[in-house]
């Protein structure tokens, strides 16, 4: 029996119901497999048992860094060769990649943290192994864009996913114009040296929309913040921000314009952003007058002459 076949044998990603090897259309079943592999985000404790299983029986690992993936596989004793892919040599290591594969190799595609090619390199190594018939198989796990959402308390029915904001200006605008026509919610990930100017934009620019950031998830400071993107800039401009973040921002279906907004209905947002944010009144009306783009003056006279 060849050394490969001994061993992964019993493995179960190698065999349909027990039946033997999975002799699927397209595939070429004399090739290795790429594996797609999701490591944790920042408590190790969150890598699954398949990953473990998997990383340890490949003939290689790729990985975005190779001196932060070591410290992973040193944890768990997996011994497996490292190479390197990221963005500035991807395109030239996914041909060498499909070389190994092609000649019967197993390989492991590892990020830094969380799944692979979600806002990582990794597209292009995954895109050559489809077009050479090589079998693509992912192992999922953990991803601080899901995780960030299942815990921000926003709307889940729609999400878009977005990647990094913007830096560049015309960039950031052209995306905050399609954000506002689309309601649900948006997920980007963001620096903490941006992340106040990024959510002063998107609440200049996003009536109603409210927002969560969720910092340093699953580490020993994790935190989740929630309110209006004004509030949560305001705040965090005070304290200032550190760790890596994830930004949910959920846009409300198109609201009334200005002139169209009863007194009464100015009162409630004023009443819902007090009991929500623990805002006084009068900051409260700031706060609505700001979001909705109305005159602050005609928020104070509906909430203070409620009838």
């Amino acid at each position: 029996m060849p050394a490969r076949t001994r061993r992964l044998e019993g493995h179960p990603l190698l065999c349909k119901n027990g039946a033997g090897p999975d002799k699927r259309k397209g595939v070429d079943m004399d090739a290795g497999r790429l594996f797609v592999v999701a490591t944790p985000i920042g408590n190790l404790e969150d890598i699954t048992r398949r990953a473990l299983r998997v990383l340890g029986t490949v003939d290689l690992i790729a990985a975005e860094d190779t001196r932060h993936s070591k410290r992973l596989l040193r944890r768990f004793d997996i011994t497996a060769p490292l190479v390197s892919y990221h963005d500035h040599n991807e395109a030239a290591r996914a041909q060498v990649l499909i070389d190994e594969l092609n000649q019967g190799k197993d390989i492991a595609l590892i990020s830094d943290a969380g799944t692979p090619c979600v806002s990582d390199p990794g597209y292009r190594i995954v895109r050559a192994a489809h077009e050479h018939g090589i079998e693509v198989v992912a192992v999922p796990g953990p991803s601080a864009a899901i995780a960030a959402v299942s815990i921000s308390g926003l709307p889940n029915d729609r999400v878009t996913f977005h990647g990094f904001f913007p830096r560049k200006q015309s960039a950031a605008a052209r995306l905050l114009e399609l954000i506002r026509a689309i309601a649900g919610t948006h997920v980007f990930f963001e620096s903490p040296r941006r992340l106040v100017a990024t959510l002063q934009r998107l609440g200049e620019h996003l009536a109603g929309a409210e927002a969560c950031v969720v910092r340093e998830l699953t580490k020993q400071f994790e935190e989740t913040l929630r309110g209006t993107p004004q509030a949560l800039a305001e705040q965090l401009a005070a304290r200032g921000v550190k760790g890596e973040c994830v930004l949910v921002v959920h846009v409300p279906e198109s609201p009334p314009d200005a002139e169209n907004w009863s007194a009464a209905d100015l009162r409630e947002q004023v009443h819902r952003v007090m009991q929500r944010d623990g805002l006084s009144s009068r900051d409260a009306i700031r706060r609505v007058a700001d979001t909705l783009h109305v005159p602050r003056r005609r928020v104070y006279e509906a909430t203070v002459k409620e009838p």
